[in-house]
């Protein structure tokens, strides 16, 4: 039962398909490790009861051999901004600690159709507003390279993970923001795949530091209702899991248009199906100049190198580009990001749902003791800056000239397409995964500066974006790359990530045989 937790959907799929496991047994060792790998924080509600319902579901429907498809009895896992029936979504925030919503996002629902089973919710920065899952009213999660809990696995290639414990009072590593959460999940085989959301590279960014694939598909390709949102017209469900064809799965069942959500594009989603063997030969790859930033580490340029030295070997034309607006990017982001949050947080003011003060003088005294009170200062920071941006003397000061600027950073990808680059090979992170006490050094805009520089670009333009872990660090933490493409090109995209999946044969973690059973 170990080595199938720490294997793909398609092959647990077919050991379930074929008899020779039951889904109630998958399920039930999934929510032990919950248990297991809790010092890590991922999961903020752990749902066990509907885990066991829909579990006993997919037995049922093994015996009658009426199984619904590859996702039928396979553990997933939720970040804790999505909606979902009867159970608590609390956005890792005091504000809504005690919400619990009577209808499920569509993307859940979409895998609830398909027999996926909800292993939990997981963690997330408060509101999503963050690059670490450090700061969630629940406690941050940490990062399981270089943990403790670490003990527990070992690499697939027969020999120990090479990695130094850190030592030291809040000397772990940070497991990325702000769906932190949904990576440590994936990453300790506590479930098969998980959601996050991305809006500036908020699955990508934990999916470099735990050596996940992390996808953002195209903005409108999968629906947001039930999605709580931060920024409209960035916010976009992402994917985490090991393998870029767990990825796969996932995306064919929760993509396509949705009556609910406006935003989603009207047409007829066509389901990617990767080859086992993909031809890079007459490709032209993009190497932009701007993401080669000071502040890139050594081995992570050294990873960017050997990646675009393989596809050339294979016979892609490796092309240097330039997106002279990149540089503006994430002061742009920065702005649209705070008025978004002012508009979009409004709604919390302890009358309707959420958190209420025991406030009763007057109601201005409840809407500020509520606010006060229901957000961390993080939260109540970006409020503040986004309403003084949408103030009538600030507007076109600030907002408007953000609105041009992202239209002017989108036309800069739209020239390299139009000038035959298929594809953009980037960091993802300029660094390995930071220690908390490096990370809570600098204050959240400067945190998010930093590690949203390579990512947040994609969702100014609405591309789709993937995550590929290349290799171990010196210090045994995971580097990663990025690919871009250009919109609603996934089958493009997701090609090549197998591909260099396939080339560079990233070290899986694996239980030990004793873990479920000491």
């Amino acid at each position: 039962m170990n080595k199938l937790l720490s294997t793909t959907i398609r092959e647990v799929s077919q050991k379930i398909h074929d008899g020779t496991v039951r889904p109630s047994e998958i399920c039930k060792a999934s929510v032990k490790l919950t248990s297991i790998v809790k010092p890590l924080n991922a999961y903020i509600t752990v749902t066990n009861d509907v885990a066991e319902k829909q579990a006993s579901d997919a037995d049922t429907r093994q015996r009658q051999n009426s199984l619904l498809g590859q996702l039928d009895g396979i553990p997933i896992a939720v970040k804790d901004n999505y909606c979902v029936k009867n159970k608590p979504t609390t956005c890792a925030s005091r504000m809504l600690a005690n919400f619990s919503p009577g209808y499920n996002a569509t993307v859940y629902e979409r895998l609830r159709k398909q027999g996926a089973v909800l292993i939990g919710k997981t963690n997330l920065d408060e509101f999503a507003m963050g690059s670490g899952t450090i700061d969630s009213f629940y406690g941050p999660t940490k990062n399981v390279w270089g943990s403790k809990v670490l003990s527990q696995f070992y690499s697939c290639e027969s020999s120990p993970v090479l990695t130094q414990e850190l030592h030291g009072k809040d000397a772990w590593c940070i497991a990325g923001g702000s769906s932190g959460g949904s990576a440590i999940a994936v990453a300790t085989g506590t479930c098969y795949a998980a959601l996050g959301s991305d809006t500036g590279g908020s699955t990508r960014n934990p999916a470099s530091y735990c050596g996940l694939i992390g996808l953002k598909p195209t903005y409108g390709l999968v629906s947001r209702y039930g999605l709580i949102p931060l920024l409209n017209s960035m916010d976009v469900p992402g994917i985490l899991a090991r393998t870029v064809d767990d990825t796969v799965l996932i995306l064919n069942a929760i993509a396509g248009s949705d009556t609910a959500d406006p935003t989603t594009v009207q047409r007829e989603y066509v389901p990617i199906n990767l080859s086992e063997t993909v031809d890079v030969s007459n490709l032209r790859i993009g190497i932009p100049k701007e993401y080669g930033v000071q502040g890139i580490s050594e081995e992570v340029q050294a990873c960017w190198d050997r990646v675009s030295r393989h596809l050339e070997e294979a016979g892609a034309s490796i092309i240097p580009v330039s997106l002279p607006h990149t540089n503006y990017s994430i002061v742009c982001y920065s702005v649209l990001n705070r008025c978004d949050v002012a508009s979009n947080l409004a709604c919390y003011d302890g009358i309707e749902y959420g958190h209420r003060a025991d406030e009763w003088s007057s109601t201005n005294k409840l809407y500020t003791k509520t606010r006060s009170e229901g957000f961390n200062d993080v939260v109540k920071g970006r409020i503040l800056v986004g309403n003084y941006f949408l103030l009538a003397e600030n507007y076109k000061e600030y907002y408007v000239k953000a609105m041009k600027m992202r239209r002017l950073i989108a036309q800069d990808f739209d020239v390299l397409w139009n000038n035959n680059i298929d594809l953009l090979l980037t960091p993802t992170t300029l660094t390995e995964a930071p220690s908390y006490n490096e990370f809570a050094m600098l204050d959240n805009q400067t945190q998010c500066l930093i590690q949203d520089h390579c990512t947040q670009p994609a969702n100014m333009a609405g591309l789709p974006a993937i995550n590929v872990p290349i290799k171990l660090s010196r210090r045994g933490l995971p580097l990663s790359l990025q690919l871009m493409a250009p919109l609603f090109h996934e089958q493009r995209l997701l090609s090549i990530a197998k591909w260099i999946e396939q080339i560079v044969q990233f070290p899986k973690l694996e239980l030990k045989d004793t873990c479920l059973f000491e």
